[in-house]
């Protein structure tokens, strides 16, 4: 039998994936976390989730706010609502919490959570990497993850267009 009824709950507050996270903890078990806009979600979205997931015993999944993502990538977008987004997000295996946020970093949503391992797409650095400083100052490691080329929302967007 699917327990389809508790995707939703996969959907939580920052208190409530904090209060998760250390339940977790408790038992021993790590936790990553990777962000994203996820607007349109494609093969280069899912390897960079497989890849964290990978990285430790629980998955947490930051994703942007609507308004965050009209500030980051423009008016038009999102193409697919938050709501949307995170229930696509939440309905993946691999994901076991999705938080929203609501600032244009995750910095706040880190910096509460402080994961074991941070993890980004390989067009970013450690220095650019926001909460990077702090995971690793509480023990924790970053890892970046490899683009897989040929995959963007916004080619998705341009080719749709045409």
């Amino acid at each position: 039998m699917r327990f389809v009824e508790g995707i939703e709950k996969k959907i939580l507050t920052i208190e409530e994936a904090k209060a998760k996270m250390s339940a977790w903890k408790v038992t021993g078990k790590t936790v990553a976390f990777t962000n994203g806009c996820f607007d349109i979600l494609h093969q280069g979205h899912l390897f960079s989730i497989a890849q964290a997931a990978k990285e430790a015993d629980y998955l947490i999944v930051g994703i942007n706010s609507d308004s965050s993502v009209k500030r980051l990538k423009g008016p038009e977008r999102p193409i697919n609502s938050t709501e949307s987004r995170a229930l696509v997000m939440a309905n993946l295996v691999l994901v076991d919490v999705v938080v929203v946020f609501e600032e244009d970093t995750p910095y706040e949503l880190i910096t509460t959570l402080l994961p074991d391992v941070l993890v980004k797409g390989g067009d970013y650095t450690i220095e650019t990497i926001v909460g990077a400083k702090e995971v690793i100052a509480n023990g924790g490691q970053v890892i970046i993850n490899p683009i897989v080329d040929g995959f963007s929302t916004t080619n998705i967007i341009e080719k749709i267009k045409k």
